[in-house]
């Protein structure tokens, strides 16, 4: 029940915030001034954060649903715990190649 839950709001969620970052970006792209609003939120690192985050438990528990969807419904506490790993892995890597990335 958590996973079903989870997966349709963090799929809402993630519209929202590629909804932030795409109509942050048209205003970005003028070159006109650019407005300081925009600029706050797109490069805000709270929101890639958790667009990252979200992202990644989206897509493994996404995983998980086609695999029960295929059949292999007798371990599902196992595939849980396994695309709950593997995404906690997965988006702390992805967080820690974010924050030490240099674009200089």
């Amino acid at each position: 029940m958590f996973i079903w839950v989870f997966h349709r709001i963090s799929g809402l969620l993630l519209i929202l915030l590629l909804g932030i970052k795409f109509l942050t970006s048209f205003f970005l792209m003028t070159k006109a001034q650019k407005p300081d609003w925009a600029l706050l939120l797109h490069t805000n690192p709270l929101t890639d954060t958790f667009l990252i985050v979200l992202g990644v438990y989206h897509a493994m528990y996404g995983l998980r649903t086609v695999i029960m969807d295929l059949g292999a419904k007798t371990k599902q506490r196992l595939y849980f715990w396994v695309f709950t790993g593997l995404g906690t892995v997965l988006a702390a890597a992805l967080i820690v190649i974010y924050f030490t990335r240099d674009y200089n």
